[in-house]
């Protein structure tokens, strides 16, 4: 008899999973916060963990000086505009769409939060890196790197000028340089962002005694992005070798025609491996912040 009740009652449903509609508004929304999060701790954590990463005999306080050298505040803006803000207007649409859609797409497949989280942060990252990223992050890079001729009392180029320079002498392949080196970086940036977030997600769900589905607080869904934007720096190797591809650092030992391979390799050679982590401090508060804006902000 109790069975049969127990049978008759209504078991209790799954949360349903909700497909975000393409609209124009969320590209827009993708393009804002990135815009947002680049100018205004993003660029400046930027600067500071891409000097580190290309004087790799520098410590936090020796890149803080270098940078102040430059031009004072306005030298961790290095880079900003145009490039940043090119980057960053189209990145964050590119990132938002793609990873949505395939979050979506992996979760109805029967994916978990945390597979689904990290399916999404690849695909999109990797979509964002051959779309959009490529000769945005390489002339940032040039312009925070590139030797400052006035030393020598001769002009230093403008960033136009710099642009033409590379793109005359080595094509589209210079103005994309180390873009293999930015898709990794990114598939794995945002795989581990997206995932971790999630999974940090399930386990405050778990410890607020919230159920699969329910809605997470500001401030929980804040905390859960910073979680997974922080622990997302282990792949700091990857960037310490991005940057030293795009680097206009001179040194007669650097490999004249440079793959990821051979430039782990030169790192690894000349700085050890603390070489491959160098710059990793401010690269944990960059991936917070801009998980915080992307992840957190983007659902919210």
């Amino acid at each position: 008899m109790s069975a049969a009740i127990a049978s008759s009652l209504p078991a209790s449903e799954p949360p349903k999973l909700e497909k975000k509609p393409i609209k124009f508004s969320n590209l827009l929304l993708g393009a804002g916060l990135n815009l947002f999060e680049v100018t205004t701790l993003g660029q400046p954590l930027e600067v500071i963990k891409t000097t580190m990463a290309a004087n790799r005999g520098d410590g936090f306080g020796a890149a803080l000086g270098r940078i102040w050298s430059r031009g004072g505040v306005l030298g961790f803006y290095q880079g900003l505009i145009p490039w940043a803000w090119i980057e960053a207007s189209t990145k964050g649409a590119v990132l938002l769409f793609v990873a949505s859609e395939a979050e979506y797409y992996a979760r109805a497949a029967g994916a978990g939060e945390f597979g689904g989280g990290i399916f999404g942060g690849v695909t999109g990252g990797v979509a964002q890196a051959y779309a959009t990223m490529g000769f945005c992050t390489c002339m940032k890079t040039v312009e925070i790197t590139k030797h400052k001729m006035a030393s020598s009392g001769q002009k230093a180029p403008g960033t136009w000028a710099t642009f033409m320079d590379i793109y005359r002498r080595e094509g589209i392949r210079g103005i994309n340089k180390g873009v293999n080196a930015v898709a990794i970086r990114q598939m794995t940036n945002w795989g581990s962002r997206f995932g971790l977030s999630r999974l940090a997600e399930q386990g405050i769900r778990d410890f607020t005694g919230k159920k699969e589905g329910e809605k997470l607080s500001a401030v929980e869904k804040i905390t859960a992005s910073a979680l997974g934007g922080g622990l997302s720096a282990w792949n700091q190797p990857i960037e310490v070798i991005r940057v030293e591809m795009q680097s206009k650092k001179e040194d007669p030992n650097r490999p004249k025609k440079m793959t990821v391979g051979n430039t782990f390799r030169y790192i690894y050679e000349t700085n050890g491996l603390k070489g491959l982590y160098r710059g990793v401090t401010p690269r944990i508060g960059l991936g917070v912040w801009q998980t915080v804006c992307m992840v957190a902000m983007g659902d919210m």
